[in-house]
């Protein structure tokens, strides 16, 4: 349940985003790093989520506060573990009303709450999920939606990060730092270089196939060059430690079957 495609960013939907709302790549960037560490997608192919007992407790009158206080409760937090966790909650909610519970939970790259569906391009929520677990680029579309139709482009422009992480993370943006963070990742960023977009795509495939290149941050260091390396091992191709032609199709067949 959850899991498609989940094919990485491409270059194509990176620039694409960044024309829409005119701004420059380190920009986005930072935002995709803050906001999701980076990736999508968890290993076993499913958007990276966020369910919150809060929205959840809003969105249903707090019908179910009594008997699942876990999921529905007026105060924000109670998050626990990141990854699989956070499904197995959306399960237990989904139990109890499977579309509020999927408008209260963040999806993908841009962490974009599924009561935005509409907003931002969708015509329901169960739309927007398929979506989000296609791949990459559909994520980051219903992110740029969000960040237009709520005219956040113009603070993205002039690094106005305070006034970007209120109104896309809420007013308790300080609490966890998100301008902060932001600020740093954009001046890191526009320092240069910028991550490769390819090696991101190789982490990702690795990943997938349980080979572990520690983490999809697309830089090329010495745990994802391990990681290749493996692959290419098992699978009899010339152990280069580079990803070559050969290396990059075999993995993105084997990653995509």
């Amino acid at each position: 349940m959850f899991e498609g495609a989940g094919k990485p960013l491409s270059e194509a939907g990176l620039v694409q985003a960044a024309n829409e709302l005119d701004v420059g790549l380190p920009v986005l960037w930072a935002v995709m790093t803050v906001e999701t560490k980076g990736c999508g997608f968890l290993a076993d192919r499913r958007p990276q989520i966020l369910f919150e007992r809060h929205i959840f407790h809003k969105r249903t009158n707090g019908k179910f506060d009594v008997t699942a206080p876990d999921l529905s409760n007026r105060i924000a937090g109670g998050y626990g573990a990141s990854g699989a966790f956070q499904y197995a909650r959306l399960a237990r909610a989904i139990g109890l009303d499977r579309t509020t519970a999927l408008e209260s939970t963040s999806w993908g790259l841009g962490q974009v709450m599924g009561f935005n569906a509409t907003e931002t391009g969708f015509p329901d929520v169960e739309a927007m999920v398929t979506a989000m677990c296609e791949s990459e680029d559909s994520q980051f579309e219903a992110m740029v939606a969000f960040i237009e139709k709520n005219n956040l482009s113009q603070y993205l422009r002039h690094g106005d990060w305070p006034h970007f992480a209120f109104h896309y993370n809420g007013p308790d943006f300080q609490k966890k730092g998100y301008d902060t963070n932001l600020a740093k990742a954009s001046d890191r960023y526009s320092a240069g270089p910028l991550p490769s977009l390819g090696v991101r795509a190789v982490q990702l495939y690795l990943t997938y196939l349980n080979y572990g290149p520690g983490g999809v941050d697309g830089w090329f260091g010495q745990d994802t060059q391990n990681a290749l390396i493996k692959f290419q091992s098992d699978t009899g191709l010339p152990v280069s430690g580079h990803p070559d032609d050969p290396t990059l199709t075999a993995l993105e067949q084997a990653a995509m079957a």
